[in-house]
């Protein structure tokens, strides 16, 4: 018997023997360090399904079968007990007139959590009042999965939402409201269709694109058979252990260099460029303004960093806080999402904005991806991501507009966030030409 196959009748056995008043249990496993959870998650059949690990790589979950499911956050949160966690996240503009399909919020108390941690693994049971449900469900469970292998479709052809006539259009646009001082910056975003010889599994997307982007959360959210959000994000939009709060301002963007001296050419353009730095500033300045009732401290990352990614470099700057008493994690949520970087600000005119001109509602992409636990929280910024429903493949991605902006750059920007996810089909998503040029040695 293998050791899941022990954890797994061991869990079932406490199971049965468990009193009412039992909410969740835990069991030790011991599996090799190159066990795959992947291959695991993809084999089984219950759903929800949720996949997580974070960026620093230390922890990696997943989530199975749900227990109880939640639209509204906060009540999530006060209903679960110390160790248990609910897995999910919060759409982009799920129930209001723009996209009515979508849910507002969807987390989910699974059944069964597989638990990897700085090299220890756990095997977590939450329970119910439905014992033979429970027990029936784990008797489903796949042991000795299939690997999943990679990638093998190709990109027959992309269609693009808006296509650049309707992006040069949707830009100036935003840039005469801007001008109008309606906003002060905006972020649209474009939807690229990719027609496939044959269609990729999820699990092999977010295998794939693990392996190969570095420094990024990785998630897949499947509520069922059909439908599936992955994504590779860089993107926090906090973190919180007890009072203890870390966010993070990211934007502010250029490409990779061809060789380590245009990639270092690159990053000092972007550190030094006064449009990269407004834009960050921008949303450093509003996470700031929505975080001070919540917090008794704060502390700003004096100047940029760099984040240097696959395919992009960005602009971060940290904020730490202390949090007050009696905030949720839910709270942090309404506060913080949708931010300055992946809606605009001030908020709600941006927002009017998005929804009035983006040809294509977002759904969860630019929503928050994550977990909330009564002491530790977390949630990445669903970029770099894409819709998998049936036999389509939705990749999205967006631009900060502020003045200064030009449709051809922002453009290419897209592009090569795209590429985080497009370039795993080895095909690029773009002409593939030499980024100084390509940029002009203008931002983006």
């Amino acid at each position: 018997m293998t050791a899941l196959q022990q954890a797994v009748a061991l869990l079932i056995a406490n199971i049965k023997q468990a009193s009412a008043t039992t909410q969740r249990l835990l069991v030790k496993l011991e599996l090799p360090a190159n066990t795959d959870l992947i291959d695991w998650m993809d084999a089984q059949s219950l759903f929800p399904k949720f996949y997580w690990q974070s960026r620093d790589c230390r922890e990696e979950v997943v989530a199975l079968g749900q227990i109880k499911t939640f639209t509204d956050p906060l009540i999530a949160e006060q209903v679960i007990n110390d160790d248990q966690r609910v897995w999910g996240g919060r759409s982009f503009d799920g129930h209001t007139d723009r996209n009515r399909r979508c849910l507002s919020s969807f987390f989910f108390l699974p059944l069964l959590e597989i638990i990897r941690f700085d090299g220890e693994w756990h095997l977590a049971a939450n329970m119910s009042d439905d014992k033979p449900r429970m027990l029936a469900m784990l008797e489903k469970i796949v042991i000795s999965p299939d690997i999943v292998t990679d990638i093998d479709s190709r990109i027959l052809s992309r269609s693009y939402s808006p296509d650049f006539a309707g992006w040069s259009t949707m830009i100036d646009q935003a840039l005469t409201g801007i001008a109008n001082d309606e906003f002060e910056k905006v972020v649209l975003a474009r939807r690229t269709t990719l027609q496939l010889d044959h269609p990729v599994l999820p699990a092999q997307l977010l295998k794939a694109s693990r392996a190969n982007n570095s420094n990024s959360f990785h998630f897949l959210m499947a509520l069922d058979a059909e439908h599936c959000f992955v994504g590779s994000t860089p993107e926090r939009l906090f973190q919180r252990h007890e009072r203890a709060l870390q966010t993070e301002a990211l934007a502010g963007t250029i490409g990779r260099g061809a060789d380590t001296q245009e990639d270092q050419q690159l990053a000092q353009w972007l550190l030094a460029d006064t449009k990269n730095r407004y834009e960050n500033r921008l949303v450093v300045d509003d996470i700031v303004e929505r975080l001070v009732p919540q917090c008794e401290s704060m502390n700003v990352a004096p100047v940029p960093e760099l984040v240097q990614l696959r395919k992009v470099q960005h602009l971060k700057r940290s904020i730490d806080g202390q949090l007050n008493d009696a905030v949720f994690s839910a709270n942090l949520l309404d506060s913080l999402q949708p931010t300055a970087a992946i809606a605009g600000l001030p908020r709600d005119a941006a927002l009017n904005f998005i929804a009035d001109h983006e040809p294509f509602a977002r759904g969860w992409y630019s929503g928050a991806v994550g977990y909330i636990g009564q002491n530790h929280s977390e949630f990445c910024v669903a970029i770099r991501s894409a819709m998998i429903s049936g036999d389509d493949l939705h990749l999205f991605a967006g631009a900060g507009i502020v003045p200064g902006s030009v449709a051809d750059s922002e453009w290419k920007e897209l592009d090569r966030k795209t590429s985080t996810l497009c370039s795993l089909f080895e095909q690029p998503c773009s002409d593939d030409v030499n980024i100084m040029d390509k940029m002009g040695y203008k931002s983006a």
